[in-house]
């Protein structure tokens, strides 16, 4: 045995006239069990460390798949029509207007998100009076949720293709909506 494991050694059970062997017995005794013990409480504190670090893991990886998601909305509308007679032949957005683009508020859907009606999806490039005052939800709507409803404005080339689609429909429905920049944007069909 070395110097410094003898000066290390219980002195008190020396003391008692404990043999040198019962001695050593108890020090690796108490060894063993000061070396059990760190180990227990080594692995105890890591389990809560690791069930944290999991736990901030998966929410970092839930707000990540929110922001990619957040970009895509369902939303309630009341859908109206127009066509290339009734107006302008060109968006406020300076775009030339042709089937396949529609009329929002731009506070509220912005310009260039793909509109997602039930048999196609259309772009947001024009704005109006009408459509930002919600004139049509207000003077239609029956319940709660319709008089709040946002007006989508649909453009058709002619007023025939618009009253039939009009007549076809109903008057509000649910749209989905693409931001610009979305990764599941739709394609026009």
């Amino acid at each position: 045995m070395s110097r410094c494991q003898k000066s290390a050694r219980p002195q008190g059970l020396a003391r008692r006239g404990c043999s040198e062997s019962e001695v050593e017995a108890a020090f690796l005794r108490l060894s063993a069990s000061r070396i059990g013990c760190s180990t227990r409480d080594s692995t105890t504190s890591e389990q809560p460390q690791n069930t944290m670090k999991l736990f901030y893991t998966v929410i970092f990886f839930s707000l990540l798949a929110s922001a990619a998601f957040a970009r895509e909305e369902s939303i309630l509308a009341r859908v109206t029509s127009y066509w290339a007679g009734e107006g302008s032949k060109f968006a406020s957005t300076g775009r030339r207007l042709h089937s396949g683009h529609c009329a929002v508020d731009p506070k509220r859907i912005p310009y260039g998100s793909k509109v997602v009606f039930p048999d196609r999806a259309c772009t947001a490039v024009d704005t109006g009076p009408a459509v930002i005052s919600r004139k049509a939800a207000r003077l239609c709507g029956r319940t709660a949720s319709q008089l709040k409803a946002i007006v989508v404005d649909r453009y058709f080339e002619t007023k025939r293709e618009a009253m039939a689609w009009t007549n076809a429909h109903p008057h509000f429905m649910t749209l989905q909506v693409v931001r610009p920049g979305s990764h599941s944007e739709p394609p026009e069909l």
